[in-house]
């Protein structure tokens, strides 16, 4: 962490690990969305159920995403 600080290599690291994480999450979403049975139907005749299939969908992308690129 001091190395990368002092060298004025940490946040462009950081930066390429934010866009790399968030490149994984939005790849696999759309893969679990058609899993789940998550569709613009849905959205459509039960929103509420939607919004909560989706914020359900994408913790558990984050999580994975933390477990592969952050924590390894």
């Amino acid at each position: 962490y001091n190395h990368l600080l002092m060298s004025e290599k940490l946040y462009p690291h950081l930066l390429e690990i934010e866009r790399t994480a968030q490149g994984r999450v939005e790849t696999m979403l759309p893969h679990m969305m058609e899993v789940a049975g998550v569709t613009e139907e849905l959205k459509a005749c039960d929103p509420m159920r939607w919004v909560g299939l989706m914020n359900t969908l994408k913790a558990q992308a984050e999580e994975i995403v933390l477990s592969e690129i952050i924590f390894n």
